[in-house]
Protein backbone atom coordinates (compact mmCIF):
# COMPACT_ATOMS: atom_id res chain seq x y z
CA UNK A 1 0.00 0.00 0.00
CA UNK A 2 2.75 2.44 1.01
CA UNK A 3 4.64 1.66 -2.19
CA UNK A 4 1.52 2.42 -4.31
CA UNK A 5 0.98 5.77 -2.58
CA UNK A 6 4.65 6.69 -3.07
CA UNK A 7 4.49 5.75 -6.78
CA UNK A 8 1.41 7.90 -7.29
CA UNK A 9 3.00 10.92 -5.59
CA UNK A 10 6.23 10.52 -7.57
CA UNK A 11 4.35 10.18 -10.88
CA UNK A 12 2.37 13.32 -10.13
CA UNK A 13 5.59 15.20 -9.42
CA UNK A 14 7.04 14.12 -12.78
CA UNK A 15 3.86 15.27 -14.53
CA UNK A 16 4.17 18.73 -12.98
CA UNK A 17 7.77 18.96 -14.18
CA UNK A 18 6.71 17.99 -17.72
CA UNK A 19 4.00 20.65 -17.78
CA UNK A 20 6.45 23.21 -16.45
CA UNK A 21 8.85 22.34 -19.26
CA UNK A 22 6.14 23.06 -21.79
CA UNK A 23 5.21 26.34 -20.18
CA UNK A 24 8.77 27.64 -19.84
CA UNK A 25 11.00 26.69 -22.77
CA UNK A 26 14.72 26.76 -22.02
CA UNK A 27 15.49 29.39 -24.66
CA UNK A 28 14.00 32.78 -25.46
CA UNK A 29 13.67 34.04 -29.06
CA UNK A 30 17.13 35.60 -28.96
CA UNK A 31 18.64 32.17 -28.25
CA UNK A 32 16.71 30.25 -30.90
CA UNK A 33 19.27 27.85 -32.35
CA UNK A 34 17.15 27.16 -35.44
CA UNK A 35 15.26 30.31 -36.46
CA UNK A 36 12.75 29.81 -39.26
CA UNK A 37 13.09 32.18 -42.22
CA UNK A 38 10.01 34.04 -43.46
CA UNK A 39 8.46 31.78 -46.04
CA UNK A 40 5.23 33.57 -46.85
CA UNK A 41 2.14 34.88 -45.15
CA UNK A 42 0.22 31.75 -44.28
CA UNK A 43 1.52 31.32 -40.73
CA UNK A 44 1.75 33.77 -37.84
CA UNK A 45 4.82 33.67 -35.57
CA UNK A 46 4.03 33.67 -31.85
CA UNK A 47 6.83 36.14 -31.04
CA UNK A 48 7.87 39.32 -32.82
CA UNK A 49 11.29 38.97 -34.46
CA UNK A 50 14.06 41.15 -33.10
CA UNK A 51 14.41 44.20 -35.39
CA UNK A 52 17.73 44.98 -37.02
CA UNK A 53 17.65 48.61 -35.85
CA UNK A 54 16.25 50.41 -32.82
CA UNK A 55 12.77 50.33 -34.32
CA UNK A 56 9.27 49.73 -33.01
CA UNK A 57 6.34 48.76 -35.21
CA UNK A 58 2.87 50.18 -34.52
CA UNK A 59 -0.56 48.76 -35.27
CA UNK A 60 -1.55 49.02 -38.92
CA UNK A 61 -3.39 51.86 -40.58
CA UNK A 62 -5.93 50.16 -42.82
CA UNK A 63 -8.12 51.24 -45.72
CA UNK A 64 -9.74 49.10 -48.41
CA UNK A 65 -7.07 46.45 -49.25
CA UNK A 66 -3.98 48.21 -47.82
CA UNK A 67 -2.34 47.93 -44.39
CA UNK A 68 0.37 50.46 -43.49
CA UNK A 69 2.42 49.80 -40.34
CA UNK A 70 4.29 52.88 -39.06
CA UNK A 71 7.86 52.14 -37.94
CA UNK A 72 9.10 54.49 -35.22
CA UNK A 73 12.43 55.11 -33.51
CA UNK A 74 13.43 57.13 -30.41
CA UNK A 75 16.11 58.97 -32.35
CA UNK A 76 17.48 59.33 -35.87
CA UNK A 77 20.66 60.15 -37.67
CA UNK A 78 21.26 63.69 -38.92
CA UNK A 79 20.79 63.26 -42.66
CA UNK A 80 20.69 66.99 -43.39
CA UNK A 81 24.11 66.82 -45.02
CA UNK A 82 22.59 65.04 -48.03
CA UNK A 83 20.83 66.60 -51.00
CA UNK A 84 17.81 64.84 -52.47
CA UNK A 85 17.22 64.53 -56.20
CA UNK A 86 14.03 66.61 -56.14
CA UNK A 87 15.77 69.44 -54.29
CA UNK A 88 18.81 69.35 -56.55
CA UNK A 89 16.85 69.43 -59.81
CA UNK A 90 14.55 72.20 -58.52
CA UNK A 91 17.46 74.48 -57.58
CA UNK A 92 19.62 73.68 -60.59
CA UNK A 93 22.36 72.22 -58.41
CA UNK A 94 21.85 68.88 -60.16
CA UNK A 95 21.76 68.53 -63.92
CA UNK A 96 20.63 65.45 -65.83
CA UNK A 97 21.05 65.19 -69.58
CA UNK A 98 20.64 62.58 -72.29
CA UNK A 99 23.88 60.76 -72.91
CA UNK A 100 25.36 62.26 -76.04
CA UNK A 101 23.82 65.72 -75.61
CA UNK A 102 26.10 68.73 -75.81
CA UNK A 103 26.08 70.43 -72.45
CA UNK A 104 28.64 72.50 -70.57
CA UNK A 105 28.30 73.30 -66.86
CA UNK A 106 30.37 75.34 -64.47
CA UNK A 107 32.41 73.40 -61.92
CA UNK A 108 32.96 74.34 -58.29
CA UNK A 109 36.15 76.18 -59.20
CA UNK A 110 34.38 78.22 -61.87
CA UNK A 111 35.91 76.33 -64.76
CA UNK A 112 33.64 74.78 -67.38
CA UNK A 113 32.92 71.06 -67.14
CA UNK A 114 31.96 69.28 -70.33
CA UNK A 115 29.63 66.32 -70.09
CA UNK A 116 31.33 63.56 -72.12
CA UNK A 117 30.02 63.13 -75.65
CA UNK A 118 29.28 59.71 -77.11
CA UNK A 119 27.85 58.32 -80.31
CA UNK A 120 24.26 59.03 -79.27
CA UNK A 121 21.56 58.90 -76.62
CA UNK A 122 20.86 55.67 -74.75
CA UNK A 123 17.61 54.40 -73.27
CA UNK A 124 19.28 53.01 -70.16
CA UNK A 125 21.90 55.62 -69.37
CA UNK A 126 21.84 59.35 -68.66
CA UNK A 127 24.56 61.74 -67.50
CA UNK A 128 24.27 63.46 -64.10
CA UNK A 129 26.29 66.32 -62.65
CA UNK A 130 26.14 67.22 -58.96
CA UNK A 131 27.13 70.90 -58.72
CA UNK A 132 26.05 71.33 -55.11
CA UNK A 133 28.17 71.40 -51.97
CA UNK A 134 26.35 68.37 -50.56
CA UNK A 135 26.46 64.70 -51.57
CA UNK A 136 23.42 63.71 -53.60
CA UNK A 137 21.11 60.86 -52.51
CA UNK A 138 19.39 58.86 -55.26
CA UNK A 139 16.69 56.25 -54.63
CA UNK A 140 15.71 53.48 -57.02
CA UNK A 141 12.32 54.23 -58.54
CA UNK A 142 12.58 58.04 -58.48
CA UNK A 143 11.24 59.41 -61.74
CA UNK A 144 12.81 62.18 -63.83
CA UNK A 145 10.71 63.60 -66.65
CA UNK A 146 11.76 65.11 -69.95
CA UNK A 147 14.50 64.25 -72.38
CA UNK A 148 13.58 61.81 -75.09
CA UNK A 149 11.75 59.57 -72.58
CA UNK A 150 10.84 59.66 -68.88
CA UNK A 151 13.19 57.48 -66.80
CA UNK A 152 13.46 56.05 -63.29
CA UNK A 153 16.64 55.70 -61.25
CA UNK A 154 17.80 52.10 -61.32
CA UNK A 155 19.65 51.81 -58.00
CA UNK A 156 20.13 53.57 -54.66
CA UNK A 157 23.44 55.45 -54.58
CA UNK A 158 25.24 58.62 -53.48
CA UNK A 159 26.96 61.08 -55.83
CA UNK A 160 29.75 62.87 -53.95
CA UNK A 161 30.56 66.58 -54.04
CA UNK A 162 32.85 67.52 -56.91
CA UNK A 163 32.36 64.21 -58.73
CA UNK A 164 32.94 64.18 -62.50
CA UNK A 165 29.87 63.79 -64.76
CA UNK A 166 28.33 60.45 -63.81
CA UNK A 167 26.98 57.88 -66.30
CA UNK A 168 23.70 57.08 -64.54
CA UNK A 169 21.92 53.75 -65.06
CA UNK A 170 18.17 54.24 -65.54
CA UNK A 171 15.08 52.49 -66.89
CA UNK A 172 12.53 53.93 -69.26
CA UNK A 173 8.91 54.19 -68.12
CA UNK A 174 7.62 55.85 -71.28
CA UNK A 175 7.59 53.36 -74.07
CA UNK A 176 6.83 54.85 -77.48
CA UNK A 177 8.45 58.32 -77.39
CA UNK A 178 11.99 59.12 -78.48
CA UNK A 179 11.87 62.84 -79.16
CA UNK A 180 12.30 65.98 -77.13
CA UNK A 181 15.00 68.09 -75.54
CA UNK A 182 17.98 66.81 -73.60
CA UNK A 183 16.89 68.36 -70.31
CA UNK A 184 15.17 66.65 -67.37
CA UNK A 185 13.18 67.92 -64.41
CA UNK A 186 12.04 66.53 -61.09
CA UNK A 187 8.75 64.65 -61.41
CA UNK A 188 7.98 64.42 -57.69
CA UNK A 189 7.12 60.77 -58.29
CA UNK A 190 8.32 57.37 -57.15
CA UNK A 191 6.97 54.51 -59.26
CA UNK A 192 4.80 51.94 -57.51
CA UNK A 193 6.31 48.77 -55.99
CA UNK A 194 5.76 46.38 -58.93
CA UNK A 195 7.67 48.73 -61.26
CA UNK A 196 10.24 49.60 -58.60
CA UNK A 197 10.93 45.92 -57.94
CA UNK A 198 11.64 45.31 -61.61
CA UNK A 199 14.06 48.25 -61.73
CA UNK A 200 15.82 47.76 -58.37
CA UNK A 201 15.98 43.95 -58.21
CA UNK A 202 15.47 42.48 -61.69
CA UNK A 203 17.17 45.39 -63.50
CA UNK A 204 15.63 44.42 -66.84
CA UNK A 205 14.09 47.02 -69.14
CA UNK A 206 11.43 44.72 -70.62
CA UNK A 207 10.29 43.73 -67.12
CA UNK A 208 9.98 47.41 -66.18
CA UNK A 209 7.82 48.12 -69.23
CA UNK A 210 5.64 45.08 -68.54
CA UNK A 211 5.08 46.25 -64.95
CA UNK A 212 4.03 49.72 -66.17
CA UNK A 213 1.56 48.18 -68.64
CA UNK A 214 0.08 45.57 -66.30
CA UNK A 215 -0.24 47.70 -63.15
CA UNK A 216 0.94 44.93 -60.84
CA UNK A 217 3.11 41.86 -61.31
CA UNK A 218 1.50 39.87 -58.51
CA UNK A 219 -0.12 36.64 -59.68
CA UNK A 220 -3.67 36.87 -58.36
CA UNK A 221 -5.93 33.89 -57.76
CA UNK A 222 -8.64 33.47 -60.38
CA UNK A 223 -11.32 33.74 -57.68
CA UNK A 224 -9.90 36.97 -56.22
CA UNK A 225 -12.06 40.10 -56.47
CA UNK A 226 -11.18 42.45 -59.32
CA UNK A 227 -8.81 45.37 -58.72
CA UNK A 228 -10.09 48.95 -58.88
CA UNK A 229 -7.63 49.68 -61.70
CA UNK A 230 -8.56 46.86 -64.05
CA UNK A 231 -6.44 45.76 -66.96
CA UNK A 232 -9.04 47.06 -69.42
CA UNK A 233 -9.04 50.50 -67.78
CA UNK A 234 -5.27 50.55 -67.84
CA UNK A 235 -5.15 49.68 -71.53
CA UNK A 236 -7.73 52.40 -72.22
CA UNK A 237 -5.53 54.89 -70.40
CA UNK A 238 -2.57 53.86 -72.54
CA UNK A 239 -4.63 54.08 -75.74
CA UNK A 240 -5.95 57.50 -74.72
CA UNK A 241 -2.41 58.76 -74.21
CA UNK A 242 -1.62 58.72 -77.93
CA UNK A 243 -0.05 55.26 -77.53
CA UNK A 244 2.83 56.69 -75.50
CA UNK A 245 3.18 54.67 -72.35
CA UNK A 246 4.18 57.57 -70.12
CA UNK A 247 3.99 56.52 -66.48
CA UNK A 248 2.76 59.84 -65.09
CA UNK A 249 0.06 60.27 -67.72
CA UNK A 250 -1.18 56.70 -67.43
CA UNK A 251 -1.53 56.82 -63.67
CA UNK A 252 -3.31 60.14 -63.39
CA UNK A 253 -6.55 59.71 -61.47
CA UNK A 254 -8.83 60.44 -64.42
CA UNK A 255 -6.92 58.24 -66.83
CA UNK A 256 -7.39 54.98 -64.90
CA UNK A 257 -11.02 55.58 -63.91
CA UNK A 258 -10.54 55.87 -60.14
CA UNK A 259 -9.34 58.66 -57.88
CA UNK A 260 -5.85 57.87 -56.71
CA UNK A 261 -5.80 61.24 -54.95
CA UNK A 262 -8.87 60.39 -52.83
CA UNK A 263 -7.35 57.03 -51.88
CA UNK A 264 -4.09 58.72 -50.85
CA UNK A 265 -5.90 61.43 -48.88
CA UNK A 266 -7.88 58.91 -46.83
CA UNK A 267 -4.84 56.77 -45.98
CA UNK A 268 -2.93 59.94 -45.06
CA UNK A 269 -5.76 61.11 -42.79
CA UNK A 270 -5.77 57.80 -40.93
CA UNK A 271 -1.98 57.63 -40.83
CA UNK A 272 -1.73 61.13 -39.34
CA UNK A 273 -4.28 60.23 -36.67
CA UNK A 274 -2.42 57.06 -35.74
CA UNK A 275 0.98 58.77 -35.41
CA UNK A 276 0.04 62.19 -34.01
CA UNK A 277 0.38 61.22 -30.34
CA UNK A 278 3.96 59.96 -30.42
CA UNK A 279 6.19 61.16 -27.58
CA UNK A 280 9.96 60.93 -27.87
CA UNK A 281 9.71 58.97 -31.14
CA UNK A 282 9.53 59.77 -34.85
CA UNK A 283 8.16 57.80 -37.76
CA UNK A 284 11.19 56.68 -39.80
CA UNK A 285 9.52 54.20 -42.14
CA UNK A 286 6.60 51.93 -42.96
CA UNK A 287 5.82 48.29 -43.69
CA UNK A 288 3.05 47.81 -46.26
CA UNK A 289 0.66 44.92 -46.83
CA UNK A 290 -1.97 44.28 -49.51
CA UNK A 291 -5.00 42.07 -48.98
CA UNK A 292 -3.55 40.61 -45.79
CA UNK A 293 -0.12 39.85 -47.30
CA UNK A 294 2.94 41.87 -46.26
CA UNK A 295 4.78 43.01 -49.37
CA UNK A 296 7.08 45.98 -48.88
CA UNK A 297 8.96 48.25 -46.47
CA UNK A 298 10.92 51.51 -46.67
CA UNK A 299 12.89 52.70 -43.64
CA UNK A 300 15.12 55.79 -43.47
CA UNK A 301 17.93 57.14 -41.29
CA UNK A 302 15.75 59.87 -39.79
CA UNK A 303 12.22 61.15 -39.45
CA UNK A 304 13.08 64.19 -41.56
CA UNK A 305 14.30 62.03 -44.43
CA UNK A 306 11.18 59.86 -44.20
CA UNK A 307 8.99 62.98 -44.24
CA UNK A 308 10.67 64.17 -47.44
CA UNK A 309 9.79 60.97 -49.32
CA UNK A 310 6.55 60.03 -47.56
CA UNK A 311 3.94 61.58 -49.84
CA UNK A 312 5.60 60.19 -52.98
CA UNK A 313 5.92 56.78 -51.37
CA UNK A 314 2.32 56.79 -50.16
CA UNK A 315 1.07 57.56 -53.64
CA UNK A 316 3.17 54.70 -55.02
CA UNK A 317 1.73 52.30 -52.42
CA UNK A 318 -1.79 53.49 -53.30
CA UNK A 319 -1.30 52.82 -57.02
CA UNK A 320 -0.14 49.30 -56.18
CA UNK A 321 -3.15 48.76 -53.92
CA UNK A 322 -5.57 49.90 -56.61
CA UNK A 323 -3.93 47.59 -59.17
CA UNK A 324 -4.16 44.54 -56.87
CA UNK A 325 -7.30 42.53 -56.07
CA UNK A 326 -9.60 44.30 -53.59
CA UNK A 327 -9.17 41.73 -50.82
CA UNK A 328 -10.19 43.59 -47.66
CA UNK A 329 -8.00 41.75 -45.16
CA UNK A 330 -5.58 43.17 -42.60
CA UNK A 331 -1.98 42.01 -42.58
CA UNK A 332 -0.72 40.69 -39.24
CA UNK A 333 1.70 42.65 -37.10
CA UNK A 334 3.81 39.53 -36.61
CA UNK A 335 4.35 39.08 -40.34
CA UNK A 336 5.04 42.81 -40.74
CA UNK A 337 7.73 42.57 -38.06
CA UNK A 338 9.57 40.03 -40.21
CA UNK A 339 10.46 42.92 -42.51
CA UNK A 340 12.45 44.59 -39.72
CA UNK A 341 14.91 41.76 -39.16
CA UNK A 342 18.12 41.33 -41.12
CA UNK A 343 17.79 38.64 -43.75
CA UNK A 344 20.00 35.59 -43.72
CA UNK A 345 21.06 34.71 -47.25
CA UNK A 346 23.31 35.45 -50.18
CA UNK A 347 24.72 38.99 -50.08
CA UNK A 348 25.95 41.16 -52.94
CA UNK A 349 27.77 44.43 -52.24
CA UNK A 350 29.04 47.43 -54.18
CA UNK A 351 31.24 50.13 -52.66
CA UNK A 352 32.59 53.48 -53.73
CA UNK A 353 35.43 54.04 -51.22
CA UNK A 354 34.78 56.91 -48.87
CA UNK A 355 31.32 57.55 -50.36
CA UNK A 356 28.79 54.73 -49.92
CA UNK A 357 28.19 51.02 -49.58
CA UNK A 358 25.24 49.30 -51.31
CA UNK A 359 24.19 45.77 -50.39
CA UNK A 360 21.49 43.29 -51.40
CA UNK A 361 20.57 40.16 -49.45
CA UNK A 362 18.15 37.54 -50.78
CA UNK A 363 16.42 34.96 -48.62
CA UNK A 364 13.81 32.87 -50.39
CA UNK A 365 11.39 35.34 -51.96
CA UNK A 366 12.52 38.19 -49.73
CA UNK A 367 15.06 40.78 -50.84
CA UNK A 368 16.75 43.40 -48.65
CA UNK A 369 18.51 46.40 -50.19
CA UNK A 370 20.46 48.80 -48.01
CA UNK A 371 22.35 52.02 -48.74
CA UNK A 372 24.96 53.13 -46.23
CA UNK A 373 26.76 56.47 -46.44
CA UNK A 374 30.44 56.35 -45.45
CA UNK A 375 30.93 60.14 -45.17
CA UNK A 376 30.63 62.46 -43.30
CA UNK A 377 30.06 59.50 -40.96
CA UNK A 378 28.78 55.93 -41.45
CA UNK A 379 24.98 56.07 -41.67
CA UNK A 380 22.34 53.71 -43.08
CA UNK A 381 20.33 56.13 -45.18
CA UNK A 382 17.73 53.78 -46.64
CA UNK A 383 16.64 50.19 -46.18
CA UNK A 384 14.17 48.41 -48.44
CA UNK A 385 12.75 44.92 -47.90
CA UNK A 386 10.31 43.40 -50.37
CA UNK A 387 8.51 40.14 -50.98
CA UNK A 388 9.12 39.20 -54.59
CA UNK A 389 5.98 38.91 -56.70
CA UNK A 390 7.52 36.28 -58.99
Amino acid sequence: MERSIFAAIFGGFLGILALGGLAFPPYGPEFDSNPQPFAGHTSTPSLLPKPEGDWRILDPVTYENISVFPVVAPYGQDAGAFLTLEEGLATGEVLIRERGSEEMVRGRDGRPVLIPQTTGASVNQLVLVNRSKRPLLLLAGELVSGGKQDRVIGKDRIVPVGAPPLPLDVFCVEHGRWTGSSQFAAAGTIVHPSVRERAAVDQKQNEVWNAVRSGTTVQADAAAPAPMISESRLQSAIAGNAHTEAYEKIYQSGAVGVSIDDFVAEVQRRFSGATSGLKGERVVGVVVGYGGEVAWSDIFASGDLFDHYWHKLLRSYAVEALARPTVRAVASRENASEFLRRLNGRETTETEPGVYRWSEITEGRLAEIELEALQPKPMKLHRLVLHRTT
